[in-house]
């Protein structure tokens, strides 16, 4: 056994901090040569679709430090906000039942007057019993504020609300991603994908908080040289702004954490907008699956896939480039797009 004298300080710190074990880990690393071949890359696949079962994906890792900080504080009633098809406010009111709080969710609609989708995420946070509140664009850019002032409103009639912000990304949210490269430079200390560190790290960006604990920890544990987020919907600037103030953050909790981060921001494939690919998008989605057996959601991991596509026709990631792509989940969100894959099938 380690003793605690001989362990590194950033470990200790990290194993410090409250948190709950909602995640399957390790989440296996995987070969796929289609995949290789397609790409002209060496890629190992990060399985974090498999954190668990309805409740998979990215968002897992977060909430195992966000909702132990929350049962810390003595809430019994979970504020979050997504887009209508969340995989975050998925993987939240999963949690929260599991735990027994309420959950509530703030979720962004093009239509307040349209009725909820009957499928997909929805479907899932109201089998977990989620109440929903629908809430405008121009509502959701207020979304921090929105969710706060629900929260006083719930304390006032002797409820103990606990905010979560937009997909989990804050300082403490990102730290499940520190933890998660800590558990990749395990695995290749143990001879598992490749056994070498890589090149770089891709994996899609929506709120920000896995690109920051992606850079920290990969950084720290020696995983890559680099770690790309590819931006699923606002632009590079925008992105850069969100992760440099979680990395922040993050420091400001771990202050053993690295002052520098390999941390780049792609928005080549972001896509028509958010939650919507590009036709070159949707047949990349269906050639990988048919070939692999890999699914990847039209609205993170295929913009993922999708950039790192282009980023080695660009050559901004060289020929034959040792890379870790972090699948991050989303087929409930696949699936509430069948209609729009139809015809690329």
């Amino acid at each position: 056994m380690t003793s605690l004298a001989s362990r590194a300080p950033l470990d200790v710190a990290l194993d410090a901090l409250p948190r709950l074990h909602l995640a399957h880990l390790p989440t296996p690393l995987q070969k796929y040569p289609a995949l290789d071949a397609r790409l002209a890359c060496d890629v190992w696949v990060k399985r974090d679709d498999m954190t668990g079962g309805a409740e998979a994906g990215n968002k897992l890792r977060k909430l195992e430090l966000l909702l132990a900080r929350a049962l810390h504080d003595g809430a019994d009633t979970v504020l979050t906000c997504g887009g209508i098809q969340s995989n975050h406010a998925r993987a939240t009111a999963l949690a929260c039942a599991r735990l027994g709080l309420r959950c509530v969710l703030f979720l962004r609609v093009a239509d307040l007057n349209a009725l909820l989708p009957e499928g997909g995420n929805v479907l899932l946070d109201r089998l977990a019993g989620a109440e929903i509140h629908r809430i405008s664009a121009a509502q959701y850019q207020e979304r921090d504020a929105l969710m706060a002032d629900a929260a006083r409103t719930l304390a006032r009639i002797g409820r103990r609300p606990f905010v979560v912000p937009e997909g989990g990304s804050n300082g403490l949210g990102a730290l499940g991603y520190v933890r998660a490269m800590r558990e990749v430079r395990e695995q290749l200390s143990l001879g598992l994908g490749g056994g070498m560190p890589y090149d770089v790290v891709i994996h899609a960006c929506g709120s920000g908080g896995t690109a920051a604990g992606v850079a920290l920890g990969a950084r720290a544990y020696g995983v890559a040289r680099r770690a790309i987020a590819m931006a699923v919907c606002d632009d590079a600037a925008y992105f850069r702004r969100r992760v440099d103030g979680i990395l922040a953050e993050a420091r400001a909790i771990l202050p053993a954490l690295p002052s520098e981060a390999p941390s780049e921001v792609d928005d080549h494939a972001r896509g028509p907008a958010y939650g919507v690919a590009s036709a070159e998008q949707r047949r990349l989605i269906v050639a990988v699956a048919r070939s692999t057996g890999l699914v990847f959601d039209p609205v993170y991991t295929g913009k993922a896939l999708h950039g790192l596509a282009l980023a080695r026709a660009r050559g901004d990631v060289p020929l034959g480039a040792r890379v870790l792509l972090l699948h991050t989940g989303g087929l409930p969100g696949l699936l509430a797009q069948a209609e729009e894959l139809v015809s690329d099938l």
